[in-house]
C-alpha cells in the first residue's frame, strides 16, 4: 500500500486532513498522524476500500458517539482517495501502552492495585458498549492500551463494534473468540463479549492464556481444524477443577503457575466460572456468564483486601477468613487486622489502605472516600481519615453519635458503627 506521508486527504465532512508520519500498521490498514483544522488525529487508513455495509456501521457509530471517555472512538470519516477511504479518532497519548507489551513484559504495572484499577475500567468500558446497545466484532489485545502508572485505560480499533444483531463481517480472532462464534453456533453479541472479556482479564492478571495448556503445547501445528476443536468444540480450562488434560505446563506457562496461588480465591473461583466447561460450550448456558458488573465486583473486593505487608511494605491481599495471612512477597505472617463490614462487603483497616465511594455507596464511582493513616508518635494507633464531602455519624461504644466531616479522623476500634451519608452502615469488626 502506499505511504501517504504527505499527503492531502479529503474528510466527508469539508476540508482536508494533512498525512504528517506513520504510527503503526495492521491487518487491516495503517494509521497516520495526521492534522486537520489546527489539531492532531489519528488516521486508520484501510489497506483496501470496504464494503458499503461495513462503512454504514462505521457512520452510525459516528453518529452515536463514543460509549465512554476510555474509547478512541471514530470521529470523522474521510472522503475517497486513492481507491480507498479511512477515518479520524485521538491520538493516543505517548503514557499509555501497548496490552501486547504488558502481556510480554516489556512494560509493568506501577503496582496491584494499578492492575486493578486497568481491570475496573476495561470492565467499564465493556459495560458502557453494552448499555449503549453495541457489541464487540473483533476483540483481541490490540483493542487496548494501558497506562502503567495509573490504570487508565484506552480503548481503539471501535471500527468493527456493530449494535446487536448486525454484523460487521469481522468475525474476529479464535483465542477471543466465544467457543459458539468459532464453531459458527452463534453470531457476536454482548453474551459472547462476556466470554472474551474473561479472556482478556484472564491475560491481564496471569500473562497466560486460559485455554492454553498442555493440550495446545503438545500438537506439532496449530491447524484450523485444531483451533476449533480446542477453542470452539472441546474447550478446556487450564485450571478446570475436575479434567486436568490442559494444565499449564512447567517451562513454558510460568507466568500462570506462579502467579494463580498468589490472587485471592475470590479471582480464582471467578475465572473457574467464568471458563467452566458447560457455561463455554453448552448456548443456553450463556445466560449465566460473569458480567462486566459482576467482575468489577471482585476487583473491588480484591482492592478492599489489598495492605501493604508490615514487614516488608509490599502489597499483599489479606484473607479476612483467616486467623493470619502469608505475606505473598516476604512470606511473613500477617495477624487478622480489624476489618470494616459493610453488608457483605469487608475492607481491612491497616495503614495507607484506601476506602472507595462504590463501597460506601451504591454507585459505580471509584474515586477515593477516605484512608486508613496512622498517628505519627503512635504508629500502632489507626484511623479512618474523611476525604469525602459527606459527613460520616459514629455511633460510639457508649452509645453516642459523633459527627466525622471531611478531613477529620475517627479512631480503629472494633464494635463503632458508621453510618455513611447517603450510603451504607458499617462496623468495625
Amino acid at each position: 500500500m502506499e505511504d501517504l506521508t504527505g499527503k492531502k486527504i479529503p474528510l466527508k465532512i469539508g476540508g482536508e486532513a494533512t498525512v504528517k508520519k506513520e504510527l503503526g500498521s495492521g491487518g487491516q490498514g495503517t494509521v497516520y498522524l495526521v492534522e486537520y483544522s489546527g489539531k492532531q488525529y489519528a488516521l486508520k487508513w484501510y489497506s483496501k476500500l470496504p464494503v458499503n455495509k461495513f462503512l454504514k456501521n462505521l457512520e452510525n457509530n459516528i453518529s452515536k458517539g463514543k460509549p465512554n471517555d476510555a474509547f478512541l472512538w471514530p470521529e470523522m470519516l474521510t472522503g475517497q482517495f486513492k481507491g480507498s477511504v479511512g477515518y479520524l479518532m485521538a491520538v493516543r497519548p505517548p503514557e499509555y501502552k501497548d496490552f501486547a507489551f504488558f502481556l510480554l513484559a516489556k512494560v509493568r504495572f506501577k503496582d496491584l492495585s494499578t492492575m486493578l484499577t486497568a481491570a475496573m475500567q476495561i470492565c467499564e468500558g465493556f459495560y458502557a458498549l453494552h448499555y449503549k446497545g453495541y457489541n464487540y466484532q473483533d476483540l483481541n489485545d490490540g483493542n487496548f492500551f494501558i497506562n502503567p502508572q495509573t490504570g487508565d485505560v484506552l480503548i481503539c480499533d471501535n471500527d468493527n463494534v456493530s449494535a446487536y444483531g448486525d454484523s460487521s463481517g469481522i468475525a474476529g480472532k479464535s483465542r477471543y473468540m466465544a467457543p459458539e462464534v468459532v464453531t459458527g453456533k452463534e453470531k457476536p453479541d454482548n453474551l459472547t463479549d462476556l466470554f472474551s472479556l474473561s479472556v482478556t482479564l484472564f491475560l491481564l492478571f496471569f500473562n497466560n492464556h486460559p485455554l492454553e495448556g498442555k493440550l495446545t503445547t503438545s500438537v506439532p501445528c496449530m491447524t484450523e481444524k485444531l483451533e476449533k476443536k480446542l477453542f470452539g468444540e472441546t474447550p478446556v480450562f487450564i485450571w478446570d477443577s475436575k479434567d486436568d488434560s490442559n494444565r499449564p505446563v512447567r517451562g513454558i506457562h510460568n507466568n500462570v503457575i506462579k502467579r494463580w496461588e498468589l490472587f485471592p480465591e475470590i479471582l480464582r473461583n471467578t475465572f473457574l466460572t467464568a471458563f467452566d466447561k458447560e457455561t463455554m460450550t453448552n448456548v443456553s448456558k450463556r445466560q449465566t456468564r460473569v458480567s462486566a458488573r459482576g467482575w468489577k465486583k471482585v476487583f473491588m473486593a480484591m482492592k478492599n483486601t489489598l495492605a501493604f505487608c508490615p514487614h516488608c511494605n509490599n502489597e499483599t491481599f489479606i484473607n479476612t477468613n483467616a486467623a493470619e495471612t502469608q505475606c505473598i512477597n516476604c512470606k511473613k505472617r500477617i495477624p487478622k487486622p480489624n476489618i470494616l463490614q459493610l453488608g457483605m462487603e469487608q475492607v481491612v483497616l491497616m495503614n495507607g489502605v484506601k476506602l472507595y465511594t462504590s463501597t460506601i455507596r451504591d454507585d459505580s464511582s471509584n474515586t477515593i472516600a477516605g484512608e486508613i493513616v496512622s498517628d505519627k508518635s503512635k504508629p500502632d494507633l489507626l484511623g479512618i481519615k474523611n476525604l469525602s464531602s459527606d459527613n460520616w455519624f459514629v455511633t460510639t461504644l457508649s452509645g453516642n453519635e459523633k459527627i466525622i466531616q471531611t478531613n477529620q479522623v475517627m479512631p480503629v476500634l472494633k464494635g463503632l458503627k458508621i453510618n455513611f451519608q447517603g450510603g451504607k452502615k458499617a462496623e468495625i469488626i
